[in-house]
């Protein structure tokens, strides 16, 4: 009986918002396929009078019912706020945008001028994006002030359909006296890529009226890092600037510092997991000293900084009284150097404002080799990455461009060693071998874990190099997976079931309907799998999983009878003891 009590309180203070126009049905879990499932829904619609916002969060809704409820609300001219966040749970990708072009018709239809316009957590790709194309640039998204497309898997193509649409809302609304002026955008989790973010930037720059801006884990390097800067200069009243996990590198890092001078009204700068490299770290450190009077948080951690560059970035927040959050976590200082950062903060009565560096990684062995890092990225940049997955698919042994001068297990004769980016391109176990001892960063950092497909197909090109006959080797393959399925396991938008069926359609043994091209299946392979499935970052529920498709006969494990038996045993001794 307490529970039901306990369930129509929590039902009816959801629906409470008469105050403020709002109607909400936020976190109720329901499956609402048709017309009839929303005639409660569609009739408060109706009867609500000032309408101004709906909660649809946490519910699923197909295509009739889109239409439903978009019929109800084509009368409600005083619509302003969209909180329609995860709510296409379990649907088709095909049905999302038809059931978000319906939503904005009636939206345009109304005359609704929207302020908010929340769509996270809603995987619905590049057409989805076209889904909402003609509402953003309507004249109900003139008044737009914040966008929230977190976690959609919007790719290059998404971005550039949104950059698209923003510019020519921008552009017509201007020619009416309005000019859209959007203070919120949040696009973290989408593979924006350079291009993407390229995109973005130059309708960044347009609207100049951006607050905050949210865009970590979407795999852009400095070219992408460097457009953004170019743009955050135009909008000088940006007070929130997140960007964690991409890939400055010291180019972008500087581009960035260089941008910083010109927000005096930035308040949090989240830079971490960036590889800004002490370079770049110093850069900021600079701009840091110079200005920026009311920074309250400042993040660089995750980024190769060393002892000297982590004390100049102390030393820059020097008299910063509104300060309240250092964090240098997971750089390179050592021991003495951690100390050495601590007493500067002490020395300057701001001990208490210094995050934890219970995660640094150590001094630096060699920084001379930081420049060679750099130009090798500016090498791999120009590389034409649909050409190297061609040539990848079709040379899948292929060493180097001269390999019929060298054997297999012979390392390519380049001057410099090879990135990430490269190992993934083309792995090999010299490759990762000569990532060096920071290789499991550097790779974590690099895929972007929010994507389970990404994440299964790096784990497989890791685990496709792994010996059993060297122990370097062996070692270097189960750490960087170690590191790379910790993180995505531990970050809360991951699906780990996801990310188990995306592994079995690329080892052949699941059929997909987007005709993914399932990869040769190796030993190192199975010998990785076996390895992963004993730790306890790996969810215990996917075992069974994995243990059904591992007993069947499959012709894509043929070649690897001995390591899939191997696997299948400890998986079926993994599940008897949970």
């Amino acid at each position: 009986m307490a529970t039901d009590v306990v369930a129509l309180l929590a039902d009816s203070l959801a629906k409470t918002g008469v105050e403020d126009g709002e109607l909400s049905y936020k976190g109720q879990g329901r499956k609402l396929d048709d017309a009839h499932s929303v005639e409660e829904i569609v009739k408060e619609i109706q009867d609500f009078e000032g309408l101004q916002a709906l909660r649809l969060e946490g519910n699923t809704v197909g295509v009739d019912a889109a239409q439903a409820i978009a019929k109800a609300l084509e009368t409600k001219s005083e619509f302003q706020r969209c909180y329609w966040s995860d709510m296409f749970t379990g649907r088709l990708r095909s049905e999302i945008p038809p059931a978000l072009n319906s939503l904005g018709d009636a939206l345009i239809l109304a005359g609704a001028r929207l302020t908010v316009l929340d769509l996270s957590d809603n995987a619905f790709g590049p057409d989805g994006v076209k889904g909402i194309e003609k509402l953003l640039k309507s004249t109900a998204c003139y008044t737009l002030q914040e966008l929230r497309l977190n976690n959609c898997g919007m790719g290059i193509g998404g971005g550039k359909i949104l950059a698209a649409s923003l510019t020519q809302c921008h552009k017509k609304s201007s020619t009416e006296g309005t000019p859209l002026s959007l203070r919120v955008f949040v696009a973290g989790r989408n593979r924006l890529e350079n291009d993407g973010a390229t995109a973005l930037a130059q309708a960044f720059q347009l609207m100049g009226s951006l607050e905050e801006v949210h865009m970590p884990q979407n795999g852009i390097n400095h070219a992408g890092v460097t457009a953004l800067a170019s743009a955050m200069q135009h909008n000088t009243g940006l007070r929130i600037l997140n960007l964690n996990d991409n890939t400055f590198t010291e180019k972008g890092a500087i581009a960035m510092a260089q941008a910083l001078k010109y927000l005096r009204s930035i308040q949090v700068i989240n830079f971490g997991d960036c590889l800004v490299r002490p370079a770049g770290a110093k850069a900021i450190a600079e701009t840091v000293s110079e200005g920026l009077p009311i920074l309250k948080e400042l993040n660089l951690s995750f980024g190769e900084i060393t002892e000297e560059a982590a004390l100049a970035v102390a030393q820059a927040v020097k008299g910063k009284d509104q300060l309240e959050k250092l964090d240098l976590n997971g750089n390179c200082l050592g021991e003495d150097g951690c100390k050495a950062l601590k007493d500067a903060m002490e020395s300057m009565n701001m001990g208490e404002h210094l995050g934890s560096l219970s995660d640094d990684e150590g001094e630096v062995e060699d920084d001379d080799d930081e420049d060679d890092d750099d130009d090798e990225e500016e090498d791999e940049d120009e590389v034409d990455e649909e050409e190297a997955e061609e040539e990848e698919e079709e040379e899948e042994e292929e060493e180097t461009e001269d390999s019929s001068s060298k054997k297999f297990s012979t390392p390519p004769s380049a001057p410099r060693p090879p990135d990430v980016s490269s190992f993934l391109s083309f792995p090999s176990p010299d490759k990762l071998l000569k990532l060096g001892p920071k290789r499991a960063l550097l790779i974590e950092q690099q895929v972007d874990v929010s994507d389970s497909t990404k994440t299964a197909e790096a784990f497989l090109k890791i685990a496709s190099v792994y010996r059993e006959d060297s122990n370097d080797v062996k070692d270097a393959v189960l750490d960087s997976v170690d590191a790379l399925l910790k993180k995505a396991f531990s970050t809360p938008s991951f699906q780990g079931y996801s990310f188990v069926s995306a592994l079995l359609v690329l080892l052949g043994l699941l059929k997909s309907e987007d005709k993914v091209r399932p990869v040769l299946v190796v030993p190192g392979h199975l010998q990785a799998l076996e390895h992963v499935v004993r730790q306890d970052y790996f969810p215990k529920e996917n075992v069974a999983v994995l243990e059904a498709f591992m007993s069947r006969n499959n012709k894509a494990l043929e070649s690897c009878n001995v390591t899939k038996n191997c696997l299948l045993s400890t998986l079926q001794r993994v599940r008897s003891e949970s």
